[in-house]
């Protein structure tokens, strides 16, 4: 063998090795990278911020312009909903019935599936419009234990050296990370489920008292107030007894939903026991929080609660506490809660249908807003 050839064969030799590493190395860092994934997916088991996570990784992962998620109805599990679209137009999500062919389909190919393919399989699905309007290029099942959680939509893709397709690797690679979502998906919305009021959909006592624990000690720390609101449906029992406890249950439903409608993202919302709701309001002084429970106040009064062709007027009083590390520095959130329920109190016996604000220290002074006197 001639030298050159010799060369040439060494030469060739290198570049395959060259090549080789760095698809190896390539593959530790993306090894490296869907631990990072797990870690992350695990340590955030708040459901809205897990699923704002999941987009952002995939969105990076996958250079694609835009991610949306549908995942099973926690409280009906009937439809798989969108839950990451920003249309602040429409209070109405998106949804899919879970009985759709699109999951039939996902469940047998357990693969992400282009656009294209999955319109291949079932052209005639009506669902099928509502992936498109999403502008996806790639469908990705979220499964978990043979059971589909939800559905990850990527959509516009950034072209790498003009070509936009996916690669067999790519394909493998997302999947990886939609099995990782899965998983923490369950876990979240478990968790969820656990801390929610399955009627009205607001958060249970014990956690509003753990988030108000969090909350009390982050306010201390950064300077701030933050404030309870606590509510009470006036004269809840007359919907029972003249209507039945139906009406009754149409009625907190309906209260919930407008204390709920009338609070920033930022602020929590749950039902303390029977009739009785509270809020916590981050960084608001007093006078935020008595503008956002005199609103809710007002909503409610001036609301047509219709119940079997029954017109019904409801109404509720409220009491409001502000945490403040110079003039009400609680020691436990049972203490500032009980502040606000000292405040209801006030309402309650003067006339109800009005907030009052509960002034610390043994001021025996109270201001409150009320629609009738």
């Amino acid at each position: 063998m001639s030298k050159k050839k010799i060369e040439d064969k060494n030469e060739s030799s290198q570049k395959q090795v060259l090549e080789q590493t760095l698809q190896y190395e390539k593959k530790i860092y993306d090894l490296e990278q869907l631990l990072d994934i797990a870690k992350s997916f695990c340590q955030n088991l708040d459901f809205s911020n897990l699923l704002e996570s999941i987009v952002y990784i995939c969105m990076a992962q996958m250079h694609v312009l835009g991610a949306e998620i549908f995942v099973r109805d926690l409280i009906t599990n009937e439809n798989f909903v969108l839950e990451t679209s920003k249309d602040f137009l429409s209070d109405k999500k998106t949804m899919i019935p879970v009985n759709t062919p699109i999951a039939s389909i996902l469940i047998s190919e357990e693969r992400p599936l282009t656009f294209d393919e999955l319109k291949k399989s079932c052209a005639d699905c009506e669902h099928i419009k509502i992936l498109e309007a999403l502008n996806p290029t790639l469908v990705v099942p979220l499964i978990q234990k043979n059971h589909l959680n939800g559905m990850l939509i990527l959509q516009e893709r950034i072209a790498i050296e003009d070509d936009a397709s996916y690669s067999e690797y790519e394909i493998n690679q997302i999947m990886s990370i939609a099995t990782l979502a899965s998983v923490a998906i369950n876990n979240a919305a478990l968790l969820e489920m656990s801390s929610t009021d399955m009627m009205t959909h607001l958060k249970l006592k014990y956690y509003f008292f753990n988030l108000l624990t969090e909350a009390i000690d982050a306010a201390f720390l950064n300077k701030q107030h933050i404030a309870v609101i606590m509510f009470d449906i006036d004269f809840f029992k007359k919907f029972n007894d003249t209507y039945g406890h139906e009406c009754g249950d149409f009625v907190l439903k309906s209260v919930a939903d407008l204390i709920r409608k009338n609070l920033r993202d930022s602020d929590v919302a749950s039902r303390y026991g029977g009739e009785e709701f509270t809020a916590l309001l981050i960084d608001a002084g007093k006078e935020e929080a008595m503008i956002v429970a005199d609103r809710i106040r007002s909503t409610i009064n001036e609301h047509d609660f219709v119940y079997n062709n029954q017109h019904l007027h409801v109404t509720i009083s409220g009491g409001v506490s502000v945490f403040d590390a110079e003039t009400n520095l609680v020691s436990s959130p049972n203490e500032f809660v009980n502040q606000a329920d000292q405040g209801l109190y006030m309402s309650k016996n003067n006339g109800r249908n009005r907030v009052t604000f509960f002034e610390p220290q043994g001021n025996t002074s109270r201001k409150s807003s009320n629609a009738k006197k």
